[in-house]
């Protein structure tokens, strides 16, 4: 048993320390969980089984790749990598180094994607649902583009 002299007082730092970092575990293990679940229902539903790749955002995080066996694709977003691959892991999902283009080839785009990819060029949603993306004002004056300041 500890004597209670190794132990940090109530509401000294290293209590405080010890109790965030708890707080930060437990809050990993959910994300992980979460990310895990959601991984395994996607492989379930396009065809049992799914290869995965782990692209670094910025300070969002980490985004997880999935390809499911019969070409469909999602992805996932995790805070930090590690999370990212133990919930692959967990999910049998098979990482793999980088998309390249045998993963990319294995991957169906329908109609919606091409319209998301147009935008509204091809009459695909605009900036989100149910909204109209204004019309750019003319350039005139200083704000022109070949500066011309008629």
């Amino acid at each position: 048993m500890a004597d209670s002299a190794d132990l940090p007082e109530t509401g000294s730092p290293q209590a405080s320390a010890a109790v965030d970092t708890t707080a930060e575990d437990r809050r990993a293990a959910r994300e992980r969980t979460r990310l895990t679940r959601s991984a395994r229902r996607f492989a379930a539903a396009h065809g049992g089984s799914a290869e995965g790749q782990i692209a670094y955002l910025g300070a969002r995080g980490h985004r997880l790749v999935l390809v499911g066996a019969d070409g469909a694709w999602g992805d996932l977003v995790a805070s930090d990598r590690t999370l990212a691959e133990a919930a692959a892991r967990e999910a049998g999902v098979e990482l793999r180094a980088e998309f390249d283009g045998e993963m990319a080839a294995r991957v169906t785009t329908g109609p919606y994607e091409w319209s998301r990819m147009a935008g509204s060029q091809l009459g695909g949603p605009a900036e989100g649902p149910g909204r109209d993306v204004p019309a750019a004002p003319a350039a005139t004056g200083a704000n022109s583009a070949d500066g011309d300041e008629s």
